[in-house]
């Protein structure tokens, strides 16, 4: 918890508030002297411990920006020590962490991540209780019942008892969006970029249900079929065009907003799609790219939940996830709201797409 971050937990205003349900990760990052062949010795040089995944970023996010109303947490961990790990972090900003379950017979979802500088990252991922996530666990209603206004789900396609089909084509998300729209929350969803085969199918189960989607483009490509970065890399603004058309004749019901590191084009039902363009980073200046779009997602919502402009959102988002990556965790580079506004003087204007 950064200075001054307990004192705006206080003076969260009782109406209103965002449920994040998903993933809740603990993530151990070893430093290497080395990647050692099979059956070598590598020494652990250093070790980080953090709390990751969409949910769980995205929340302690709008707690560092200062979010104005109460956060809860739904989900599951492990009643283990990795579970009082993500309940200590959570709680210390802010969060209420009640819908959390803790199961006893799963551990704490984690990865172990391996680190030698200079080199790719490697990731170990055990799922652990998140795998157990199903619609039954998170009762929606619960929230809206105490006021809260916005249910945020991530990720989608690292949840498999959300993601999973059933015989009638429905998966678990969508009866659980469902369930939280029926009981007058505003869903926003994310996914991650998974190369599953069934990708489209499982996500298209859930896009009726989902009032906002807020992905990146590689997802959003996965999601419709549709190339949209070129041989070189290059993105291809047409095709994330209709990418994003596509995304809201399958059923999303307010607002795609996808995301790339050049552009945000926001998609609504009946209006043009809002282009915003990011400011350039320094690359000496980026020290990690994890959490950058988790960082994005948690200023939407922001902005969502006060009913800003979407000018006014899509700046403050690019900003966001440019502070983040001037942080070494998915979270720790996240400044207060009032500092992305500053940031954001002068930003050239969000122009609707010709």
């Amino acid at each position: 918890m950064r200075t001054g971050e307990e004192v705006r937990t206080s003076e969260r205003k009782s109406g209103g508030g965002i449920v994040c349900a998903g993933n809740f990760i603990v993530d151990r990052v070893h430093t290497l002297s080395y990647w050692p062949e099979q059956g070598n010795l590598a020494h652990i040089v250093h070790q980080d411990v953090g709390v990751g995944g969409g949910a769980a970023n995205v929340v302690t996010d709008l707690s560092s920006l200062g979010f104005p109303a109460r956060l809860a947490a739904a989900g599951c961990i492990g009643a283990d020590i990795d579970g009082e790990i993500v309940k200590t972090r959570l709680q210390g900003a802010g969060v209420d962490v009640g819908g959390l379950q803790a199961l006893s017979d799963r551990a704490t979802a984690h990865t172990h991540v391996m680190n030698v500088p200079g080199q790719n990252r490697t990731f170990f991922y055990h799922g652990g209780a998140n795998d157990a996530v199903t619609d039954a666990l998170v009762t929606p209603a619960t929230f809206a019942g105490s006021g809260y206004r916005l249910f945020y789900l991530g990720y989608l396609m690292l949840l498999p008892g959300l993601d999973a089909l059933d015989a009638d084509g429905r998966s678990g998300a969508s009866r659980l969006l469902e369930a939280a729209r029926n009981a007058g929350l505003t869903t926003c969803v994310d996914f991650v970029s998974s190369e599953d085969t069934e990708f489209a199918a499982k996500v298209g189960a859930a896009l009726p249900y989902c009032d906002f989607i807020v992905i990146n483009e590689i997802e959003a490509g996965r999601a419709t079929g549709i190339t949209v970065r070129g041989v070189e890399g290059e993105l291809d603004e047409a095709a994330l065009l209709a990418a994003g058309e596509r995304l809201l004749v399958a059923g999303v019901v307010k607002g795609a907003i996808i995301h790339a590191p050049e552009i945000c084009i926001w998609f609504a039902p009946g209006r043009t799609p809002v282009v915003s363009r990011s400011r350039p980073v320094d690359p000496a200046e980026i020290v990690s790219t994890v959490g950058a779009g988790d960082a994005f997602c948690a200023a939407v919502l922001y902005g969502l939940h006060e009913d800003w402009p979407i000018e006014r959102i899509c700046a403050v988002a690019h900003a966001a996830a440019a502070r983040c990556l001037g942080g070494a965790t998915a979270t720790d580079g996240i400044p207060d709201m009032a500092v992305l506004l500053e940031d954001v003087k002068g930003t050239p204007p969000v122009c609707a797409q010709t």
